[in-house]
């Protein structure tokens, strides 16, 4: 008789422990596996987010929309996923969610180093600070709750952004 598996992996389990299935939630999840950076995995999520949102800002309005349901919906079902894969309700290396933000973020924007820059320290600064109601959607059940208070976060970054580019005139604001 074989011996009984949990299908809980942690970071220190080998990797044949999971099923192929596994590996694609994971991968998914953690944005190809940035999200297992030693320091900072959300700050590394991010970053990693960077080449999407070029490639959006280019694309265009509907192309990108498009995008950003796609990588959301992908990242309630992942995240949904990992968490019991991890065996946490909200595993540190699932970054899927600051991926969707940060695209929320500059969202329809000019895509430039300014927008990508100061969108990048404004969404990390409300994702970090969680301040009403990020922090209530924070609350929210499952891989929802994951990704819900970045898209607020990304929602506040957003904003703040649109009103300094409009403010300052800078790069006609869409």
């Amino acid at each position: 008789m074989s011996k009984h598996q949990s299908d809980t992996v942690r970071h220190s389990d080998p990797p044949q422990k999971m099923g192929f299935s596994g590996w694609i939630i994971l991968g998914l999840s953690t944005w190809f596996g940035t999200g297992f950076a030693p320091v900072a995995p959300g700050t590394a999520g991010t970053l990693a987010a960077i080449p999407l949102v070029i490639l959006c800002g280019y694309l265009g309005g509907w192309y990108s929309l498009f995008v950003l349901l796609v990588v959301t919906l992908t990242g309630i079902w992942a995240s949904h996923q990992s968490r019991a894969l991890l065996g946490e309700e909200d595993p540190g290396p699932v970054v899927i969610d600051e991926v969707a933000g940060y695209g929320l973020t500059l969202f329809l924007l000019p895509v430039n180093w300014l927008t990508i820059g100061a969108g990048f320290l404004l969404f990390r600064f409300f994702d970090i600070l969680k301040p009403w109601p990020v922090n209530r959607a924070e609350r929210l059940k499952g891989g929802v709750g994951i990704v819900m208070d970045d898209l607020v976060a990304g929602l506040y970054a957003h904003l703040i952004l649109r009103i300094g580019l409009w403010m300052f005139a800078i790069d006609h604001v869409r």
